[in-house]
């Protein structure tokens, strides 16, 4: 989802996808050519089947001015294998009441956090309620002791007005019906 080019950082070695998302045409969330296995491409809204994942690209907005800012962006709800994961790119904006219908049950959110170039952490928290996942996973912030050059905050004061349970988490994530059976909702923090 929305791979980044070498002037974000790295990607990691040996990426390999059978299907790549790409929510806006910008160099940070477009890199497909960095990542290997000949993925099929998707950046349109529209809905999609695919190697076993069904897919769902939601039209949304960049900024909170309709596209004028920053264009526009594009929403991606996954299916497979009985989880549903929803990536919501550069989000600008509070979703409309159509986009929530569209967007339906989530269980993992993945939400821009960080401000200026995407929605603040109030804002997150606002899109969080609107969709009501069990595990969100905030994107888009400025990791601690980062040398990047962005005007974008920091993932604590997210953490602070979220108030949910925070899981650091190294390596991949593993998700699967046992953990999302549990009526704690929680946010996992991968450690770079």
């Amino acid at each position: 989802m929305d791979p980044y080019n070498q002037k974000i950082g790295e990607l990691p070695k040996d990426l390999t996808a059978d299907v790549v998302t790409v929510s806006h045409q910008h160099f940070d969330h477009n890199f497909t050519e960095g990542v290997a296995g000949n993925p099929v491409v998707i950046d349109e809204p529209g809905e999609f089947s695919i190697k076993g994942f069904e897919i769902k690209g939601i039209q949304s907005f960049h900024d909170n001015e309709g596209g004028t800012q920053r264009g526009e962006n594009i929403i991606f709800k996954i299916n497979a294998e009985g989880i549903t994961i929803c990536h919501m790119g550069d989000l600008g904006h509070i979703l409309t009441a159509e986009q929530v219908q569209a967007i339906g049950k989530v269980d993992v959110l993945m939400i821009p956090v960080g401000g200026f170039y995407t929605i603040d952490a109030p804002t997150a928290i606002q899109v969080i309620k609107q969709i009501n996942p069990k595990i969100v996973l905030p994107m888009h912030y400025k990791p601690q002791n980062s040398a990047l050059q962005l005007q974008i905050e920091g993932v604590e004061k997210f953490n602070n007005l979220l108030g949910w349970k925070v899981i650091e988490q190294t390596g991949e994530l593993e998700i699967n019906d046992t953990k999302l059976s549990s009526n704690d909702q929680k946010i996992v923090l991968f450690k770079l």
